[in-house]
């Protein structure tokens, strides 16, 4: 599996990132180590989480996956096989980027992944009301300190994004290296309208996040009946629309004709297009995660890929 380097950190991933919002909501401990074992077992590293993962849940308050991602860490005892990235700053109980905020939330997190230093550090979301320069120099401190290797930006425009490059570069502050944008088949304008461009000229890894579109992607959900009593039903309700039917037929359609599920298709297509370096992907069943991470081995036609790109202008 050939792989591919986050910006200019010197990184290298297999091009597939476990997304961990599922450890501790709707994966239990026990199944999100056998998924996460998995995962190392078919050659992938990256695992992404967040000190908010699933302050969303019921009965949930937050850092319920950085522990038990820290649980499994520390059981198996391959931190060193992971490329382990987290993000601070859109957690209630420890919001915006202020350098006293980033440095207690980091705090926060590396006791609960039990390890002393994360991979890759995103800022979770871009706050405006704290200098690009105060948040840039306390992710500076954590790298020169050892704890963060590289950063990077989630959910940033294209336009402050190049603003913290040219901060960075200026005062010889570590860059952002990498960008977390949504970016799927279906929700395709926040990066491809300048994000995409950006990581080309610049040499930002991109490793998009809701991959699938919450699931709307796999082909599973083909109308909101099929919503009741799934948990992402609040995720998924915007996406039955007319062009969101015309995105998932023809990729049903491309998927029969390849003898290949909708969500490996959906996932070769991110995978070959520009800026993109991986898609974070989320399975709470074994069955499900073999399946994504055979994306991987599927290239698409030229065809095909302007097929799908169609259905979705």
């Amino acid at each position: 599996m050939k792989k591919r380097t986050l910006g200019r950190s010197g990184i290298e991933i297999a091009p597939l990132v476990f997304g961990g919002n599922v450890f501790g909501w709707t994966a239990d401990q026990d199944r999100s180590f056998e998924l996460l074992d998995r995962f190392l077992e078919r050659g992938f590293s990256a695992i992404d989480t967040a000190d908010v993962y699933s302050a969303w849940g019921d009965g949930l308050s937050g850092g319920e996956s950085e522990t038990v991602l820290g649980q499994w860490l520390t059981r198996s005892g391959r931190r060193d096989d992971v490329v382990l990235m987290t993000k601070v700053g859109m957690w209630d109980k420890q919001k915006g980027l202020s350098a006293a905020n980033i440095e207690t939330a980091v705090e926060g997190s590396l006791k609960r992944l039990q390890t002393d230093y994360v991979d890759v550090l995103f800022a979770h979301l871009d706050d405006q009301d704290v200098p690009l320069e105060e948040t840039l120099t306390a992710f500076d401190r954590l790298v020169k300190a050892g704890k963060v290797r590289a950063l990077g930006a989630s959910n940033y425009s294209a336009e402050r994004l190049r603003e913290a490059l040219k901060i960075s570069e200026e005062q010889g502050l570590a860059r952002y290296e990498v960008m977390q944008p949504e970016y799927n088949l279906h929700d395709r304008d926040g990066f491809e309208s300048g994000l995409a461009t950006l990581a080309q000229e610049q040499e930002i890894g991109a490793v998009v996040y809701f991959s699938l579109a919450s699931g709307f992607l796999t082909g599973k959900y083909r109308s909101e009946d099929d919503l009741k009593g799934s948990a992402r039903a609040e995720f998924l309700k915007g996406y039955f629309t007319d062009r969101g039917q015309r995105i998932l037929q023809e990729l049903l359609a491309v998927s029969d004709e390849l003898s290949a599920r909708p969500a490996q298709v959906a996932l070769a297509w991110l995978l070959a297009r520009p800026g993109v370096t991986a898609p974070i992907v989320s399975a709470t069943k074994l069955v499900q995660l073999d399946e994504i991470l055979g994306s991987v081995e599927l290239t698409l036609p030229e065809s095909a890929m302007d097929r799908l790109n169609n259905a979705g202008a």
